[in-house]
């Protein structure tokens, strides 16, 4: 087996719960802000991002599922997680400079 063999068992529940973060947060944006300036782009980036998150869960399932091909659906589902986080990381920005 390869170094990345357990990879996916990590990424699935992470995923998860950070798209419930995402969710979360969104909810707690819309109850107090109103939909205008960098509020309205945070609450857009954040859905984006729980769909990545949902794509990178989807992979990371089917890599534990795969015997063929699952190499190939982790190396998806790394990469899926990495933009989300990167994502996730410009939304705190714009959040943080909201807030100041």
């Amino acid at each position: 087996m390869n170094k990345n063999s357990d990879l996916s068992s990590h990424i699935l529940p992470t995923s998860g719960a950070m798209l419930g973060v995402c969710m979360t947060v969104i909810s707690i944006v819309k109850l107090t802000q109103t939909n205008r300036g960098i509020a309205y782009w945070v609450d857009d980036l954040l859905a984006f991002d729980a769909l990545i998150f949902l794509i990178s869960a989807i992979f990371s399932y089917l890599s534990i599922r795969s015997n063929s091909k699952r190499i190939y659906f982790e190396d998806i589902a790394d990469k899926f997680f990495m933009i989300a986080l990167l994502c996730m990381g410009a939304a705190v920005l714009l959040l943080t400079v909201e807030i100041v």
